[in-house]
């Protein structure tokens, strides 16, 4: 099996020579593997490259190459997108350049990948064995967390045994994808090559520990954040667009009902739970045949489970809403209606995870036993069905 290790750069020379001594060790006794860095850096990295593929030219290392881009286009995804393309092997592992990834797991990914018949092999922070340590502080972790979260909210099916469609390490088989299709920006490539297409690639995973960076500085920053949620929204808005819809008109006739009821003399308070129990209801019944539709029969719950789990969750959420409301109200002498529109959008997230992460979950399937090539039955792939909503045009 052929190898070519992909690593896109930014200003990570004082990494590059102990990430290729590694590597070196990592694919010995790999026939045709090699190296690709994909370099956006602005200060000596390149030299720093050249430098360290001149010395393995010399010692008959693994063969380390490079494309240095002048222009950035698309940020990292898009130095992935372009170093898969120079790909010549059967499959490419992606990493980052910083040593958080750890070299040596990089035969392990690809091996996994080709014994089991996968397309993308995926290693995991999340799954047992796995370990997020590496991210700076208790808020990276967190952000790193909700993330993940949110993504799998979005794409229910496509990332049903994904725990770390984030990762920036994984494995993938060249010939399962259509570069062509995949729209980089920013800097999650994994989710846009596990979203973005029209079957459902085969993909397993493998823990690995996130180690602490060996040197240069993060990259992560508020504007960083903001493209993933960009990136998101340029995927697939789909189930989120249908649930907002819903949500939105919901929050419509909500504010109507708590307007009409307050106007003919009742109290704000006996008016805002009237018209949560009108709005939940309604909305419930609009999910199940326009949201989630596709997820019916898939998850652990019948009708009236999911029924129960989502008036109680709904429920809890509008009695705390409405006690907000209530303080608000009291302690700032805002008008009901406003207050209640601002608290309702905030909610509108909260709800959306939690239908799409525990009422409409779709169980995982069984993982595939190593030398065994995976099942695909009729209009499923391995994460599920690839259905019209879980594809991104």
């Amino acid at each position: 099996m052929s190898i070519t290790v992909v690593v896109p750069t930014f200003n990570e020379g004082p990494n590059v020579a102990e990430l290729v001594r590694r590597l070196d060790e990592a694919l010995e006794g790999t026939p045709g593997a090699s190296v690709l860095f994909v370099d956006d850096s602005r200060d000596d990295t390149p030299s720093v490259i050249e430098r360290v593929a001149a010395e393995q030219a010399a010692s008959g290392g693994v063969p380390v190459r490079m494309i240095h881009r002048e222009v950035a286009d698309g940020g990292l995804s898009g130095a992935v997108v372009e170093g898969l393309r120079a790909v010549g092997t059967e499959w490419a592992v992606v990493m980052d350049g910083d040593l958080q990834h750890p070299p040596e797991l990089a035969t392990v990914l690809a091996t996994r990948g080709r014994e089991a018949g996968l397309d993308v092999v995926v290693a995991s922070r999340y799954i047992g064995g796995g370990d997020a340590g590496g991210l700076d502080g208790h808020w990276r972790r967190a952000v790193s967390t909700v993330s993940a979260l949110l993504a799998r909210s979005m794409f229910p099916l496509r990332l049903r045994n994904v725990t770390d469609p984030l990762t920036g390490f994984f494995a993938v088989r060249l010939g399962a994808l259509d570069l062509d299709a995949l729209r980089p920006r920013g800097f999650k490539i994994l989710l846009e090559i596990l979203a973005r297409g029209k079957r459902a690639l085969a993909v397993g995973e493998e823990p690995f520990v996130f180690g602490e960076r060996h040197g240069g500085s993060s990259k992560a920053t508020l504007r960083m954040g903001l493209r993933y949620l960009e990136q998101l929204a340029s995927l697939r808005f789909g189930r989120m667009s249908r649930f907002a819809i819903i949500g939105g008109m919901g929050a419509v006739w909500n504010v109507l009902i708590l307007w009409a009821l307050t106007v003919l003399g009742m109290h704000y308070l006996g008016a805002a739970v009237i018209a949560a129990a009108v709005t939940i209801s309604v909305n419930f019944a609009l999910q199940e045949r326009f949201v989630f539709r596709d997820l019916l029969g898939q998850g652990r719950f019948g009708f009236w489970s999911r029924l129960a789990h989502s008036v109680t969750f709904n429920g809890t959420e509008a009695v705390v809403r409405t006690a907000v409301l209530g303080l608000i109200v009291e302690l700032s002498g805002f008008w009901a209606v406003p207050v209640q529109g601002a608290l309702l959008a905030v909610a509108f997230l909260l709800r959306f995870v939690f239908h799409s992460q525990w009422v409409y979950r779709p169980r995982r399937t069984a993982p595939p036993r190593l030398g065994d090539a995976l099942p695909t039955p009729p209009g499923h792939g391995v994460l599920g069905a690839a259905s019209t909503d879980e594809r991104v045009q």
